[in-house]
């Protein structure tokens, strides 16, 4: 098979086995990608001829070229994983990341907002105001489900039962979570009384705009943002600020790993892991504020 053969292989097996998210297919797709254009360009032969020392050549010139540590450590776990797909695909050769090191990067905490932040925020939409009801039911929807913001607004109508209390999640790695009721009403009242009068005719999506079609990120994160800036959060915000901090929340009432894997979609449980070690080091940080020996 050609590069280009193998790597169609490979972003099918992301979308359709992995059941990634689109993001992490368009970054390892991309990071391969050029990966074999530096081979074309160096004429190093096909995948099966390049060795170990071919990739830490590359490394270290995505180093040299600027390149953060963090983009390198995602290249090596796309390469990595990308070279363990192709002995499905008729691969003969060996594998030359078997004995490839991580490097580690330092990656930025998630921001996590507090119990009482959250509370402050979900508290700014007016709900006697068509947007502002409609911005209540999204915002306590993100935070009830830890959903990307992506897959916020892929939500389409049928996705929501309010009987059950749950959101089928289409977008990405399909799941099924559950919903607690404040969001449950914020969702009911949303679609009584914003919903008919904002939607177009036929109009399947859940989260509409003021023009009656699909929500935006964009939009969305303008939404965000004004709300933040009303309750005065002033932290570093992204867009993700919710999911990390739902993530954040459960573990520290006691939710298990796994079952947060599963409710964000997380394909790998490492990456789970990472809200295990800020609630870990939360704990740290109350017990030698508050214990007298300490």
């Amino acid at each position: 098979m050609s590069k280009t053969a193998y790597i169609e292989s490979y972003k099918d097996y992301l979308a359709n086995e992995r059941q990634v998210s689109n993001n992490t297919i368009s970054s390892y797709i991309r990071d391969i990608t050029q990966f074999a254009d530096y081979l074309d360009n160096n004429e190093k032969g096909d995948f099966d001829s390049i060795t170990k020392d071919d990739i830490e050549v590359y490394i270290s010139l995505l180093l040299n070229n600027g390149r953060s540590p963090a983009t390198v450590t995602r290249f090596i776990a796309a390469i990595k994983s990308f070279f363990r797909r192709l002995t499905s695909d008729g691969y003969e050769g060996l594998n030359p990341t078997e004995e490839l090191d991580t490097i580690a990067a330092e990656r930025k905490a998630p921001v996590i907002l507090s119990n009482e932040e959250i509370a402050i925020l979900l508290d700014q939409p007016i709900i006697s105001d068509i947007k502002g009801c409609r911005d209540k039911a999204m915002l306590e929807t993100l935070y009830a489900t830890g959903m990307r913001v992506s897959e916020l607004i892929a939500l389409d109508f049928s996705d929501v039962n309010l009987v059950t209390g749950q959101i089928i999640c289409r977008s990405g790695r399909e799941r099924t979570i559950p919903i607690y009721q404040t969001a449950v009403k914020a969702i009911s009242r949303y679609l009584s009384f914003s919903r008919p009068s904002m939607a177009v005719a036929n109009e399947e999506s859940l989260f509409v705009n003021t023009g009656g079609g699909r929500m935006s990120r964009q939009g969305f994160w303008k939404i965000l943002k004004s709300y933040l800036d009303k309750a005065e959060i002033s932290d570093d915000i992204t867009p993700q600020m919710l999911r990390h901090s739902f993530a954040a929340h459960l573990l520290e009432n006691g939710a298990d790993l796994r079952s947060l894997q599963k409710m964000l979609g997380h394909a790998d449980i490492a990456t789970t892991q990472v809200y295990a070690r800020i609630a870990n080091q939360q704990l740290k940080d109350v017990y030698q504020k508050a214990h007298p020996r300490a």
